[in-house]
């Protein structure tokens, strides 16, 4: 298991083909203001890729833009509606066919209110991981230790969980249906950065 750091873009053929596991980390929650600083993305094989784009990056990555765009490779998330959000405001690109864990979790795991990723890799994986560097200083001109292996944790785990939580929608009868959510991703991120993120549009209330 390797964490490979890079700057500006993904080097070309690194990762085997199929599925992705992939997040980001920002400056903060507001897309528009806070800027992408990272890009982190694992085929599942056992090593994960870290992307780091320095302030005033003109985001141009195109081996990375080419494996987020490409329609036969799912990319895998936990929270796929920011993570969107993010890729498609700043390097142009929608990242999908999207499925993502969080979704599922709250499809499956109702028996709980706890759905945060460390939470699910506790309960599903029976692993521990650490949160401590969520909220660091991601724009710095070097990553820390401690947040390449945080980065490079959020998207370890994905696939695994992934291929527990697909068995448990069909179980419920909910693969349907989650997968209609995951499809709708996309347009629900355009909507948060199109000013609709803390209204329900399918809501009765004005």
């Amino acid at each position: 298991m390797t964490v490979h750091y890079h700057e500006e873009d993904l080097p070309a053929g690194v990762l085997a083909d199929g599925d992705v596991a992939v997040d980001t980390e920002t400056m903060g929650l507001v897309t528009h203001r806070d800027r992408l600083c990272v890009v982190q993305i694992s085929d599942g094989n056992g090593d994960e890729h870290l992307v780091r784009f320095a302030k005033g990056s003109s985001y141009d990555a195109p081996n990375l833009k080419a494996v987020l765009a490409d329609p036969n490779r799912v990319k895998i998330y936990h929270f796929a509606r920011f993570d969107l959000a993010a890729i498609e405001y700043y390097l142009g690109v929608t990242a999908a066919p999207v499925f993502c864990t969080k979704i599922a979790s709250k499809m499956t795991r109702t028996y709980t209110d706890r759905h945060g990723l460390k939470n699910l890799i506790d309960e599903m994986l029976g692993e521990t991981i650490s949160k401590q560097q969520q909220s660091s200083d991601w724009g710095g001109d070097e990553l820390s230790e401690a947040q390449r292996e945080y980065a490079a944790s959020d998207v370890r785990y994905l696939h695994r969980l992934r291929d527990l939580l697909i068995p448990r929608l069909e179980r419920e009868g909910r693969l349907d249906m989650a997968q209609a959510c995951f499809d709708f991703l996309p347009t629900r991120a355009r909507l948060d950065m199109a000013g609709w993120a803390d209204k329900d549009i399918f809501s009765h209330e004005s």
